[in-house]
């Protein structure tokens, strides 16, 4: 069964208070996580945790290489990455007891989206929080 997003969910993870590692984000640009991350941090008030393959620092945040690296619970991780290496970041996720895995727009995978929800972690995927933001009126 493919999966679906509860919008209440969407809710609840862009206005509830909380740290998001964003998995993909760098110093990059012209990459979408330096902006939709920035929008998390100052429009959505949300504590951001760079991870990247360098551990760049971006936005006054600092930066890390891995999920496991990082000190304290991780609320969401919001995965920038391929949809075919996705699955490996769900699974990092989840060792780590995250709250939630965010997907972003174009980030498909159904297997992975399963393993986190039967692991019991809330599930977004295949959008962006600035597009549910913007539905919502936040």
């Amino acid at each position: 069964m493919a999966h679906r997003n509860d919008p209440d969910v969407i809710r609840r993870l862009l206005t509830t208070p909380g740290r998001w590692a964003v998995v993909g984000l760098s110093n990059n640009p012209r990459r979408a996580a330096v902006g939709v991350s920035l929008f998390i941090q100052g429009r959505l008030g949300m504590e951001i945790i760079p991870v990247s393959l360098k551990g760049d620092s971006v936005h006054g945040a600092a930066g890390f290489t891995k999920l496991a690296g990082i000190p304290g619970h991780i609320d969401v991780v919001d995965c920038f990455v391929n949809s075919t290496k996705v699955g490996s970041v769900v699974d990092q996720a989840i060792a780590i007891g995250a709250g939630a895995v965010w997907l972003q727009l174009g980030v498909v995978d159904e297997a992975a989206a399963q393993r986190a929800a039967d692991a019991g972690l809330d599930v977004v995927m295949n959008t962006c929080p600035m597009i549910e933001a913007a539905t919502l009126g936040l």
